[in-house]
């Protein structure tokens, strides 16, 4: 096996994957497939087919505490998610590749969290499984021996709901859609609209007709007249991480997540509130 590669990406194309896989680089691969609303259906998705080699990262129970005052999706310490991934194996040596079939919507979470460990070495399939033309693995495999995986200085920067309620003019993004954005329909949350002050920056708007990323320069064209260190959030701040990630894409400064993201927003109703 040789090492991960110290020239570091953000995404991976398929054939990157494939080449990866057959030169034998040291590597760890995760299928982050979910849906909301249908817990155990990614684990099932997972099982119908895989990737030869992938591990499966569960949104709610590997990525994610159980809902709360933070919101839908809050993270879990950085303690406990260091003990997954040494759960899994991952060693220090390893590029960690991680894809769903939603664009990256739940991989970028993941993506973020390697990151918030120090990790450089992760990357997005890009296109996800849909990219894959190779065959899908059926079997289950035992999971690999413990690591000894060492977490890093974090790469990620993180912003609480008390700091963001006396935020003075930093630019908020949120990565739902439009009509969500405008309070005109909310389909998972009690409470409809969007933090004050916010922009409606969609992530399904980073990727092409193929479902690919769009190029470094149309992304960087999209992101850079934001300011200073702009603020991402979506419903429960897993897609904020596609932002966060399409930053990335197009070179652009480390963002700021507010993991919260609304679902953690209006668990408190004295906080304003704002619709189209």
């Amino acid at each position: 096996m040789t090492s991960a590669t110290q020239a570091f990406f953000n995404i991976l194309s398929a054939s990157d994957l494939a080449a990866l896989i057959r030169d034998g680089t040291d590597r760890s691969i995760f299928d982050c497939r979910s849906k909301l609303g249908q817990p155990g259906w990614g684990r099932r998705a997972f099982e119908g087919g895989h990737i030869s080699g992938a591990q499966f990262l569960d949104l709610d129970h590997d990525l994610a505490l159980p809902p709360s005052d933070a919101g839908r999706h809050p993270l879990p310490s950085l303690a406990r998610w260091l003990s997954i991934v040494r759960r899994f194996g991952v060693e220090n040596t390893h590029q960690v590749v991680l894809y769903d079939d939603a664009g990256g919507a739940y991989a970028g979470r993941a993506w973020w969290m390697f990151r918030w460990l120090g990790h450089e070495a992760v990357a997005v399939l890009d296109g996800g499984l849909n990219a894959w033309q190779s065959d899908l693995d059926t079997s289950t495999h035992p999971l690999p021996e413990p690591s000894e995986f060492q977490s890093k200085p974090a790469l990620t920067k993180l912003v609480s709901t008390t700091d963001l309620a006396s935020n003075t003019g930093r630019t908020l993004l949120d990565a739902r859609a439009q009509a969500r954005f405008d309070g005109e329909e909310e389909p998972i949350d009690p409470v409809a609209g969007h933090i004050p002050g916010a922009m409606c920056f969609p992530f399904p708007e980073n990727l092409d007709a193929n479902g690919l990323f769009k190029a470094p320069e149309l992304l960087k064209k999209r992101f850079a007249k934001l300011g200073d260190d702009p603020i991402c959030y979506c419903g429960s701040g897993v897609t904020a991480c596609h932002n966060i990630l399409a930053m990335h894409i197009a070179g652009l400064p480390e963002p700021t997540l507010y993991a919260d993201s609304w679902s953690g927003w209006i668990t408190d109703p004295n906080r304003d509130v704002a619709s189209r």
